[in-house]
């Protein structure tokens, strides 16, 4: 197990304080929460290789991590991006457009129990047999009886249809795309910029969500795009990249995710910390996006006289033990599956 200390953190600061990074014409020095970053990595990675090796509890000793929620290092890992690759993707019609559909739909709510809904009271979830009244009619009547269908990570896809929004709306943004094509020409974009343009142009898709949802659609076989392809900082990702950086990094958040996964052997080695990577998947620009919101969260209680954008000062979600198995199966273009 990886243990975070505050004395170790400090001797180590005393011996890199004085670097400096150059990036984007740029020098950044690195703030306390930089290398606070890279044993955050290391220490959570340790949890989830514990927990999935089915040692006992307790995974890690540092306070933080013990008392508060957060996602996995590699966001494939984590549980929701689990089941969409393993019961959503992977699961039915290998056809473009159902797979398209299926893992639109999962991810406009993001939440695990709106999708069994849904295949409960329809048997199969599919393009070809949609029927806009009838997904309306059981979402709006679980929504009716106080139900949660939405994730709160996703809780952007709502607002930005302002007042009134509703799973009638929802519903109707994901038919609006696929009668539109938006399927074909995600799939015919040259580059993964392309694709996550095409879905940027739709309603209650601002940028986070573009990015999100073209990482979520590259899990399947048919999109081909490296996860080092492209990256977009969301809200969280910046305001870690504050802490980490200063006001220096402003503009400049995607150049700092890629100096990240480029040189993160290097910082994991410099600070003598052990990371193994995702059966040796090092972390891609998808995962540092992740695991600087995850840090800026982090810093909030172990670091939090160093602010950020937002200026949120304390981690809202307690953990909480999840007592399922874990399920560790990804896509089988990467060949990580035994």
């Amino acid at each position: 197990m990886v243990i975070l200390t505050q004395d170790r953190e400090t001797s180590v600061l005393a011996d890199t304080a004085s670097e400096t990074v150059r990036l984007s014409g740029r020098v950044l020095q690195p703030t306390r929460v930089f290398d606070t970053c890279w044993r955050f990595a290391s220490a959570r990675q340790a949890v989830y290789e514990a927990r999935l090796a089915g040692l006992a509890q307790p995974w890690t000793d540092d306070p933080i991590l013990s008392q508060h929620r957060f996602t996995n290092c590699y966001r494939a890992a984590d549980r929701v991006s689990q089941t969409l690759i393993g019961d959503v993707i992977y699961q039915g019609s290998q056809d473009w457009d159902e797979i398209f559909f299926r893992t639109l739909l999962f991810k406009i709510f993001n939440r695990e129990s709106t999708w069994q809904l849904l295949t409960r009271e329809l048997g199969e979830v599919c393009w070809d047999a949609y029927d806009y009244r009838a997904y309306d009619q059981i979402l709006s009547a679980a929504f009716a009886k106080g139900r949660r269908l939405y994730s709160a990570a996703y809780i952007v896809s709502r607002r930005s249809w302002g007042r009134g929004a509703s799973t009638a709306i929802t519903c109707g943004l994901l038919e609006m795309m696929m009668t539109a094509g938006v399927p074909g020409r995600v799939l015919e974009a040259a580059t993964m910029r392309e694709a996550y343009e095409v879905l940027l142009g739709y309603p209650a898709i601002g940028p986070f969500l573009a990015y999100q949802f073209t990482v979520d659609l590259n899990y399947a076989s048919q999109m081909a795009f490296s996860e080092m392809d492209f990256v977009m900082p969301g809200p969280g990702a910046r305001d870690g990249i504050r802490k980490c950086f200063g006001r220096s990094a402003d503009g400049i958040e995607a150049d700092v995710i890629r100096y990240m996964a480029d040189s993160q052997q290097e910082h994991f080695a410099r600070l003598d910390l052990p990371f193994h990577g995702l059966k040796g998947r090092p972390l891609q620009l998808i995962d540092c996006q992740n695991l600087l919101c995850e840090v800026d969260k982090y810093a909030r209680v172990a670091h939090p006289e160093i602010a950020g954008i937002s200026g949120r000062s304390r981690i809202e979600q307690s953990y909480r033990l999840d007592a399922r198995p874990l399920r560790a199966w990804f896509p089988p273009k990467w060949g990580l599956n035994d």
